[in-house]
This record gives C-alpha cells, sequence and structure tokens, in this order.
C-alpha cells in the first residue's frame, strides 16, 4: 500500500487538526518521537468517545497493537457492542476485528511504525441505508529512543448527506470493502500552527 507526503492541512476534521497540533508541540520538545506523558490535548475528553489507544509489541511486520482504550462510539462503528466493556480491553486489533478487516487496516498502523509520523487516511464506506461516508483515521505515534511505543488513534464518520447510521459501519459483518481515497504520512516540515487554519467547507461532522 502506497502512501503519499501531506502537510497538516490535509486532515479535514477540525477536531483532528487539534489532535495532531497537539502531537507537534510535544514533537517540537527535542525526542524523536514525543512520549505519550508530554501529550496534552485540550478537551480530549470530549474526544474519548472517538479514541482509540494501543501498545505496539514487537517491530515490523510482527508487530502486534494491544487495544488499551476503546472509544465507546467505536464500539458502535465496528459493531462490539456484545462485548463486555471491562474486555474492550487488553485484546489485540486483529482479534478485535477480525482477519479481513485488519488485513485491509494493518498497512496504516504498520506505516506509523515504519515512518514514526501521523498517518491520516480518509476510506469511503456505505452505512445501512446507503449513504456514502467519509471514515477519517489519524494514528499518532509515541515513543523513546525513536521506536514507537504507543499509537493513539483517532476516528471520524463524516457525510455530506447529513445524518447516518453508525451501528456496524466498520463491523466485520460488513461485506463490502471500504474504498481508499487518501492515504498519507504527515510531512513536519509545516508549522504546527498552520494545520488549524483551513477547516473543510464540503463536510458534515457529526458528534
Amino acid at each position: 500500500m502506497e502512501f503519499t507526503r501531506a502537510n497538516p492541512s490535509v486532515v479535514r476534521s477540525v477536531k483532528q487538526r487539534d489532535l495532531l497540533n497537539a502531537w507537534l508541540r510535544a514533537f517540537g520538545k527535542g525526542s524523536t518521537l514525543p512520549a505519550l506523558a508530554d501529550y496534552r490535548p485540550e478537551r480530549i475528553a470530549d474526544e474519548l468517545v472517538d479514541m482509540m489507544g494501543y501498545d505496539v509489541e514487537g517491530e515490523g511486520d510482527g508487530a502486534r497493537f494491544l487495544i488499551t482504550q476503546e472509544g465507546t462510539r467505536l464500539t458502535t462503528t465496528y459493531g462490539s457492542e456484545h462485548i463486555e466493556p471491562d474486555k474492550r480491553t487488553n485484546r489485540y486489533l486483529d482479534e478485535a476485528i477480525g482477519p479481513v478487516r485488519y488485513a485491509w487496516v494493518s498497512p496504516f498502523y504498520r506505516a506509523c511504525l515504519a515512518h514514526r509520523r501521523p498517518i491520516y487516511s480518509i476510506a469511503m464506506v456505505r452505512d445501512a441505508d446507503g449513504k456514502d461516508v467519509s471514515y477519517e483515521r489519524l494514528l499518532l505515534p509515541f515513543g523513546t529512543g525513536g521506536k514507537v511505543e504507543q499509537i493513539v488513534g483517532s476516528f471520524k464518520a463524516i457525510s455530506i448527506e447529513g445524518k447516518f447510521k453508525v451501528a456496524n459501519l466498520m463491523g466485520i459483518t460488513v461485506s463490502a470493502t471500504p474504498v481508499s481515497a487518501v492515504r498519507a504520512v504527515i510531512d513536519l516540515d509545516f508549522v504546527p500552527g498552520e494545520a488549524a487554519q483551513h477547516a473543510s467547507d464540503d463536510v458534515i461532522e457529526l458528534s
């Protein structure tokens, strides 16, 4: 899977851009990678429903991603409501979403490990009523000594058609494969503040 290089303004969601800017500020402290302890985005409590946290175990193609935090809205998006809340973490991503979905999403996580930079992607999917939905993923790497040890992910479902059904939008029972529209490695040559200046006018963000 190929990834293009892009500046921070490629990120459409204003909220995801805020999360990216906080990562850039932490990165600017001089370390090879920002430490998770230095990551302090504003209003993070409001965003946790759309966020995931992972510990990275292993390296390269053998790495696995242990879920340490799962947003409640993502539980609905992936059709995992039947799983008890206390069992939604401390499980591996490949086991949580199944082999078909994992085969599609794992290149984004592995790109995050390889480049040690934020990865942003947009995939087009359809809800249960056939409405087109833009599923936007932002993966932020954290670690020490140049090795990615944690990944924080933000996931936004957006549609220009207005309200849509979130339930099982990206679930393992969905037969249609998402269609990639954007696959980008965020270029750090741009000033972090520039990322917050260009909100997209052609999407509706639903919370």
